[in-house]
């Protein structure tokens, strides 16, 4: 991270400040709300969350050498000071973010979509790392906490950054992306997820479109040309679209599943094409590398480069993860699921040979479609020769 004085961190927030004069002057090396990792350098930001509050572990922090902290409380005694006392922590934590993200003139690449957010930001970040130094959100830290922390992790030898952005409901985006200010906007596609706040795909739609915001004319979006909702978006900037079914900036064609061991397929963007070997299970991997590809090409890159990047793609966590025994092979797929992320499971699934089961646990905030959505996907397992 780069440094800053806890009077610019001060102003950043625009909070009250309690505690000597001279601790304005002091520098902030890292910022963090886990108390576990406060140290000296350290600015500690206090939550108040389901199972802990953040504010009990105060003083504990500044003992380990926090600088200050920012608090929704005033202190209770001299050990909780130096500290900025804000209304919301949150909120602080975004205000820090924006203020931080001003200092850094790197092509931003912000990622959303309804399903395979995480897979589409590791694509595009193992792409652009064959040229750029590139800085990418940890895990799915997505939320309204966890993307102020991956910008406050920026630091002066990154050459880009890709920013995983998920919300549930309306106005998130809103707030995401003025932290973020993305100069390409990725959006991997708009499906039944959060209906339980967004009601309808329509909803999902309008609701992850607040990407687009805080973007100018000159920025740039990438676009799942399969998606019906997105195919025929207009987001008032430049476009490049992506698929497999239709005549878009970026197809790929002789998809081949290749079950456990990947998937393979040329990728053709209007004259020119390569082909590619994706490190993934599950044919909606070549979306992701699509999107890859997209991105890859709008800041300069080869088609080796892009290439090689894709083919270096490693799963995060439990997404398609394949664990080979002995006598059966695991996918692991165990991240929060809705029915457009277990339709595309069910049918990569599908292509595989011998017997297959499905484990399926329940998928949440549908609203008033849940019944109905999950007898949906009961029936296309069964469909497609599926135990479930």
């Amino acid at each position: 991270m780069k440094a800053f004085k806890v009077r610019e961190a001060l102003n950043a927030v625009g909070g009250r400040f309690y505690g000597e004069e001279a601790a304005l002057d002091k520098e902030i090396s890292f910022v963090t709300s886990d108390s576990r990792n406060a140290g000296p350098g350290s600015l500690f930001v206090a939550f108040k969350g389901a199972r802990a509050d953040g504010h009990a572990f105060i003083a504990p922090c500044l003992r380990e050498g926090a600088v200050c902290c920012i608090s929704e409380r005033p202190p209770v005694s001299e050990e909780e000071t130096p500290c900025i006392v804000v209304e919301s922590s949150l909120r602080a934590m975004g205000d820090l973010a924006s203020w931080y993200r001003s200092f850094f003139e790197i092509p931003v690449v912000g990622v959303t979509g309804s399903v395979g957010k995480t897979t589409t930001k590791e694509m595009i970040a193992a792409v652009l790392s064959r040229r750029f130094n590139t800085h990418k959100t940890l895990k799915n830290y997505n939320n309204e906490l966890g993307v102020p922390q991956t910008i406050l992790q920026l630091d002066p030898r990154h050459e880009a950054a890709v920013i995983e952005m998920g919300i549930s409901n309306f106005g998130e985006m809103s707030r995401l992306t003025q932290m973020v200010r993305p100069d390409i906007a990725v959006i991997s596609n708009i499906g039944y997820a959060h209906l339980e706040f967004l009601s309808d795909r329509q909803g999902v739609l309008k609701a992850k479109s607040e990407i687009f915001e805080s973007m100018s004319q000159d920025k740039l979006a990438v676009l799942n040309g399969d998606d019906d909702l997105l195919k025929d978006l207009q987001p008032g900037m430049r476009r490049l679209v992506y698929g497999c079914h239709g005549d878009f900036d970026f197809v790929a064609k002789e998809i081949r599943n290749l079950g456990e061991d990947g998937i393979s397929c040329v990728i053709r963007h209007h004259d020119r094409e390569f082909s590619v070997l994706i490190p993934g299970f599950g044919t909606h991997m070549v979306y992701a590398a699509l999107a890859a590809t997209a991105v890859g090409y709008a800041l300069g890159m080869t088609d080796k480069e892009i290439a090689s990047g894709i083919e270096t793609y490693q799963t995060v966590g439990s997404r398609a993860k394949v664990i080979q025994g002995q006598s059966v092979t695991v996918i692991s797929d165990c991240y929060n699921a809705n029915p457009t992320s277990v339709h595309a499971a069910i049918e990569s699934l599908r292509m595989l040979d011998g017997r297959r089961v499905c484990i399926l646990g329940d998928m949440l905030e549908l609203g008033s479609e849940e019944e109905a959505l999950h007898a949906q996907v009961g029936k296309q397992a069964a469909e497609a020769g599926i135990e479930s």
